[in-house]
């Protein structure tokens, strides 16, 4: 089956059944929503140049970012809950998703930025079949099915995922999916071979390759232990990124152990045991990291 046709043969295999992530909900999207929030065609929120990404993806041009509507998790402290429960967005077809991409290479993007793509995967491989001209970034919460990721191969070049949590504790309380890390890690590993090692050019800016991203939690340093044990054993120098963030702040109603920022020492000792088990390539944050400017207003532009 050529790439086109098993992307369509996805698309209605969801709208009639969804099994697209791990939740695996069976919906029938065309009828109705699946657990994600989201029904039978993309919805997208917001798609403009985006400045607030790791230094390699968002260069001085901006990478050019589509939020997609919805969400496969339940994060109790999501800065996006406006789209990713709230349902906020514009459903449009597919040739303008296409659309959109071309609008944003025109507009100077360093690269297209899928946020939450989860949910539209065979939709947005049919979207790609068209390749842009600029790297495609798959920037997603890390709980993927492989056999999703497998649409996409060929068509994105950069992966983005979260490795949130290891242990089935924090994942169940924080995102809602006690299973997190059983289809995260598998998730990692296919994105890294799909991908290769990763490939940066002599503007310092990402062609292909994966950048795991951690955000620490307050007191969750032993978690994020947990995580960074997991990158060093499956990766060698050389082969992946790591971004280690610090810019958690409490949303609305969150836990009470969560209902603060992350202190400075916790984030020091995560960072040094980052470096004390090899990783040095990739990326840490400064505490005051700008949370107004990393969470973009949801407006419909671009869409």
């Amino acid at each position: 089956m050529c790439k086109e046709s098993a992307a369509r043969a996805a698309i209605a295999a969801a709208q009639e059944h969804c099994t697209l992530c791990p939740r695996r909900c069976g919906a029938a999207r065309r009828e109705a929503a699946g657990l994600c929030g989201m029904g039978a065609e993309p919805k997208v929120a917001r798609a403009a140049l985006h400045y607030w990404e790791e230094p390699c993806i968002s260069g001085r041009d901006g990478s050019g970012t589509v939020f997609f509507s919805g969400c496969t998790l339940r994060c109790v402290f999501c800065q996006n809950q406006e789209i990713s429960t709230g349902g906020f967005g514009r459903t449009i077809t597919v040739e303008r998703l296409r659309e959109v991409f071309r609008e944003l290479e025109a507009a100077g993007a360093n690269n297209i930025n899928l946020v939450s793509p989860t949910q539209f995967a065979p939709w947005i491989a049919l979207a790609l079949e068209e390749a842009p001209g600029i790297p495609v970034v798959w920037n997603t919460g890390g709980y993927e099915r492989v056999e999703t990721l497998r649409l996409l191969e060929g068509k994105v070049q950069i992966y983005l995922p979260d490795l949130k949590y290891v242990s089935p504790e924090w994942s169940r309380r924080c995102s809602g999916a006690a299973d997190y890390f059983a289809w995260a890690a598998p998730a990692i590993l296919e994105m890294f071979r799909q991908s290769g090692p990763y490939v940066v050019d002599k503007n310092g800016m990402l062609r292909r390759g994966v950048v795991i991203r951690h955000l620490m939690l307050p007191g969750g340093l032993a978690e994020t232990k947990r995580v960074i044990d997991w990158v060093a054993a499956h990766f060698a120098p050389g082969e992946v990124l790591f971004s280690l963030m610090s810019q958690y702040t409490p949303a609305p109603g969150v836990p009470e152990e969560l209902n603060r920022r992350v202190r400075q020492a916790e984030y020091r000792a995560a960072c040094a045991y980052m470096a004390d088990c090899g990783i040095d390539e990739g990326f840490t944050q400064e505490r005051r990291a700008a949370q107004a400017e990393y969470t973009p207003p949801f407006d419909l532009t671009g869409v």
